[in-house]
């Protein structure tokens, strides 16, 4: 029973940490970073007493597999602009700097882009025009990092060239989990003993079943 005890201890935030990466609602890139289960690993090695080589394992796997991304400076600029964590979810200033630098040199790149776009005969009238530009730009990370407002992502319409490069850097890829969930329902419903269950049957079936959660 201790063991039991101690593994659903140490596999409880692998589990969460699953849940939240192959979640539908909450797709944004910069939540891989934040997830924290590396630190989360270390204070339960102390604790443990049998677990201490699964610990160790699930260490050595996940340095093999993000030990390079979590170096990342798209990915820590990613989790940055995510409103609810900014910078707060690590101590690390080299890591920090990192992610602001990016963040500073595509708000930059951003504005080069847009004043070669939208030139027109009063922006050659005034060459210094982008200066100013930019210490806007600047000036508006500034507001946003310091800002206490908790409005969660809505705070990005406050922020509209922060909100742009958020988008850009937290748009994840397209993933087959929401699919591979959908088949494996179907898998489970559409068993030897019941092959002969019309389209419109299984269909009405499955609807049911992916959305049980509504009438619980």
């Amino acid at each position: 029973m201790g063991f039991l005890v101690e593994y659903a201890a140490v596999m409880k935030p692998v589990a969460m940490a699953l849940n939240i990466l192959q979640g539908e609602s909450s797709v944004h890139m910069g939540l891989l970073l934040p997830l924290q289960l590396r630190d989360k690993l270390k204070r339960l090695e102390s604790s443990c007493k049998m677990c201490t080589p699964l610990v160790h394992a699930l260490q050595r796997g996940i340095e093999k597999r993000f030990g390079d991304v979590m170096k990342e400076p798209e990915l820590i600029a990613a989790a940055i602009l995510l409103p609810r964590f900014r910078t707060s979810w690590t101590t690390d200033e080299n890591i920090l700097n990192a992610g602001l630098d990016y963040i500073r040199n595509h708000l930059e790149t951003d504005l080069d882009v847009d004043a070669s776009t939208n030139s027109n005969p009063s922006d050659e009238d005034d060459f210094f025009a982008s200066m100013e530009s930019g210490k806007s730009q600047v000036g508006e990370l500034e507001r946003y990092l310091s800002s206490l407002s908790t409005a969660g992502i809505d705070l990005l319409h406050t922020f509209p060239h922060i909100k742009k490069l958020s988008i850009k850097v937290n748009t994840g890829l397209p993933a087959s989990a929401a699919c591979e969930r959908l088949f494996s329902h179907a898998g489970l419903l559409f068993t030897a003993k019941r092959s002969q269950l019309h389209c419109r049957n299984l269909e009405s079936q499955l609807l049911l079943k992916i959305n049980s959660h509504i009438t619980e």
